[in-house]
């Protein structure tokens, strides 16, 4: 059994911000922080005081998860980017909107004594028998306290207030890590109504010393348990009044956040649920029945239809009956009253599925299919327009040294570059069949023939069947947005966009296999009737070859293991005193890094020998470095047992936070299994005689910070987990569970429905009763996995 904590973020778009340059712009991005750690940095979009991002992760956490911060930062060459404001969400917050939060928030002003972080390691105790009691406090350490110097560190020391009086503790130099070790007494006051403040300040030689985060105690709590011992989270100090003028003037984000804490039990528990799941697939449809397929789709909400189709989708996969389930949902769309112009439009759970299908199975084949004409179009940043209600003559220039172009050849112009777009993208999508995976080539195979099957009169309307999920729903999305399909690293400028934008157009109009219909609509479009009228002719020979070859034996069998790399790229290796394979060689040097399933080893090339290599078995802990060891946030460490039996560390220098927290995920999942892994960490590095964080001497001790092994970032190449998928669904199928047995009697036959009983001792059919069945199982089960309810914590007060 396993407690995860998942969490899902969508950050749409910004509205109303505040202009940061001297033209009246903003260049935003925004920086992910959980627990004040930064996770996830979105793309700059560029010029605009009201950006689009689009952007989505899921995130695992660990266990103790408290809040997420999100930063709007305006990106700057010349200096320090500026912070616009932020957005802060609670657990607490998240917990009131089980279904996940979807809106608008306003962005809050970013307060220095509010920007805290870490936890303070305390024994708080009552010594003394009555009427000479005293109030002692041992403060031991703290850990990844707040950054407030340049150096990248803070000056540390504690201020402890009780009853009207003031002690402090001596100050550590340089650490965010420090170690005091110091006891103070009060004596206790009659009653014990006071609280006990301990606070965290950073010492500043000059002005005023900077608020690092406070914890707050209730004696009459203490006296109760006598002694408390152990790490508390530090608060920013909420007794400050609060000033609000300027929400709401800063601008607002639109946010999809969703929390999931899932107790997910050992897989044998979700047998029979998968097992019935899969009966029914292997059942099919059956006339004058509801499938228990349909009743899930009719009671899923359009909200949920999207996680509730990748949940199915890979939980069939896993049981190698993904052909199967598809080739059942598009049975059952097809048995609906339909036109063959608009199949497979809606978001249907067919649709959805089909969608997810493409995105979890085909992403390396969208990457080959148009990742070079995507390349090509940001590399040449050509100015292609052909709307002459949108062309700007300024946007082009001159066409020779005395004459500017007319309005006329710069459409000519934006013909002809978009006619070598699209036609570099259908040779690409043409010549691509052979390596269109089998598995979806099955799938459309079987689509090709179901929807000719339905509408023999109409033979057109299976080629446009498959289009308008390959076309349509697969590569016009991702050549509008490349950055969402992991095509590139950031959004596109204002013209490449529109670019992208118009041969996306060009590629559903291909899509629909009818291009004179988009000329009808947009008459501008008529120079490139042509050339869309040839792409259509050669879809459709594409489709006739894609869906026309049997693959032979065994599509319907499970996904055979993950493409061997993981991860690979460029990376700096760090000089330390570490005298490990990686570091004799390599110290100071940019080499190229490959994670497979057995091991991270290195280069100097992607192509050339391998330098050397660390087994994923020696791996004990990935985990980020300092700022202030290297001069950079973007360092992490691989902590890995050497060949001699001796610990050695890695320092690896990534070039920005999203790829930093890739690589750290990437080893994280690849080393999740392996017993050795540490569970605290030095985050600083030994220099001298002491480690830079926390100044131990002692250079095999302990580390200072916690490793963070179960903060991983979720992606499309993640192996299946089909536990995890079945939990979900069980989650989702609990909720539904009146609403399954009211929408059966609603479609069952008017004669059939009225000669039944619609009461809770009705009939249900097989399928439906038994599902029923193994969701009363499982929620016992889940009862009695739950772990007892934590005593009440009477001791710290979040004020």
């Amino acid at each position: 059994m396993a407690r995860r904590s998942a969490l899902s973020i969508r950050i749409v778009e910004g509205r109303n911000l505040p202009a940061k340059d001297i033209m009246g712009s903003s260049d935003p991005y925004c920086i992910v922080k959980i627990d004040d750690e930064a996770i996830i940095r979105t793309a700059t979009v560029w010029k605009t005081l009201s950006p689009f991002w689009g952007e989505e992760y899921e995130v695992q956490l660990q266990p103790g998860f408290h809040s997420i911060s999100i930063y709007v930062m305006d990106e700057d060459a010349l200096s320090r980017d500026d912070i616009i404001g932020k957005v802060c969400i609670t657990r607490d917050m998240l917990a009131e909107h089980p279904k996940g939060y979807s809106g608008w928030m306003s962005l809050s002003e970013v307060d220095p004594d509010e920007e805290v972080q870490g936890e303070i390691h305390l024994r708080v105790e009552v010594l003394g028998s009555q009427g000479s009691r005293r109030l002692r406090c041992s403060v031991l350490e703290a850990r990844d306290l707040a950054r407030k110097d340049r150096n990248g560190a803070s000056d540390p020391f504690v201020r402890l207030r009780y009853n009207g009086k003031t002690q402090e503790s001596t100050v550590v130099k340089k650490s965010c890590y420090p170690r005091w070790n110091e006891t103070f007494e009060f004596e206790l006051a009659e009653p014990a109504e006071e609280k006990l403040c301990v606070e965290v300040w950073d010492w500043d030689l000059v002005g005023r010393n900077d608020f690092l985060g406070k914890v707050v105690f209730s004696v009459q709590g203490l006296e109760a348990a006598g002694q408390e011992e152990g790490w508390f989270r530090l608060w920013p100090d909420k007794s400050k009044p609060t000033e609000d003028e300027r929400r709401g003037s800063l601008g607002s984000l639109q946010l999809q956040v969703k929390l999931r804490d899932e107790t997910v039990l050992p897989s044998h528990c979700y047998q029979p649920l998968v097992q019935l799941l899969c009966q029914e697939v292997k059942l099919g449809r059956q006339d004058g029945q509801v499938h228990l397929v349909t009743l899930l789709d009719e009671t899923t909400t359009a909200e949920c239809r999207q996680e509730v189709a990748i949940n199915l989708v890979k939980l069939f996969l896993g049981q190698g009956l993904v052909k199967e389930y598809l080739d059942l949902l598009f049975e059952l769309e097809l048995a609906k009253p339909c036109e063959p112009n608009t199949l497979f439009r809606s978001n249907s759970l067919a649709s959805k599925s089909m969608e997810s299908f493409l995105k979890v199975t085909g992403m390396p084949y969208l990457h080959f299919v148009l990742g070079p004409t995507i390349t090509r179009v940001f590399e040449e940043k050509k100015y292609v327009e052909l709307d002459p209600g949108k062309v700007e003559i300024k946007d082009v220039g001159c066409s020779g040294l005395h004459r500017v172009q007319t309005e006329g050849e710069v459409i000519e112009q934006g013909r002809q570059h978009l006619q070598s777009y699209l036609g570099e993208l259908l040779d690409a999508i043409v010549r691509s069949a052979p390596a269109c995976p089998p598995l979806i080539r099955a799938a459309f195979r079987q689509l090709f023939q179901r929807v000719g099957e339905r509408f023999p009169q109409h033979q057109h309307a299976k080629f446009v069947a498959v289009t308008s999920f390959l076309c349509l729903r697969f590569f016009s999305p991702a050549v509008m947005t490349p950055k969402l399909f992991q095509l590139r690293a950031a959004h596109a400028d204002a013209r490449t966009s529109r670019t992208l934008l118009l041969l996306a157009k060009a590629i559903q109009l291909v899509g629909n296999m009818e291009p004179a219909a988009g000329r009808a609509k947009e008459t501008w479009l008529s120079p490139l009737l042509p050339v869309l009228q040839q792409g259509t002719a050669r879809m459709r020979d594409f489709i006739t070859r894609l869906v026309g070859t049997e693959e032979g034996e065994g599509e319907g069998r499970p996904l055979g293991p993950p493409p061997a790399v993981v991860k690979e790229g460029l990376l700096l290796v760090h000089k330390t005193r570490g005298k490990g394979p990686l570091l004799a060689a390599a110290a100071g040097k940019k080499l190229h890094f490959c994670l497979t399933g057995e091991s991270l080893s290195f280069g100097k090339s992607p192509g050339a020998e391998r330098i050397g290599a660390i087994a994923l078995g020696d791996i004990l802990a990935a985990e980020k470095v300092e700022e202030k060891s290297f001069g950079s946030s973007h360092v992490m460490q691989v902590v890995y047992m050497a060949t001699g039996g001796q610990q050695e560390t890695a320092y690896l220098q990534c070039k920005c936070v999203n790829e930093l927290n890739q690589w750290l995920s990437a080893l994280r999942k690849a080393c999740g299994n392996n017993p050795r892994v540490l569970r605290s960490y030095h985050p600083g590095v030994f220099r001298g005689d002491k480690w830079s964080c926390c100044h131990q001497r002692d250079r095999t001790g302990l580390g200072c910070d916690r490793t963070r092994h179960g903060v991983t970032l979720q992606d499309w190449s993640d192996p299946l987990d089909p536990t995890v998928e079945a939990q979900r669904l069980f989650q989702h199928l609990q909720g539904l569970r009146g609403t399954l047995r009211d929408k059966y009697w609603e479609l069952l036959e008017p004669e059939e429905a009225q000669n039944g009983r619609r009461g809770e001792d009705a009939a249900l059919p097989e399928g439906l009763s038994r599902l029923l069945a193994v969701l009363g199982d499982l929620e016992r089960c889940h009862r009695r996995a739950q772990p007892p309810a934590p005593a009440p914590a009477l001791l710290q007060l979040q004020t």
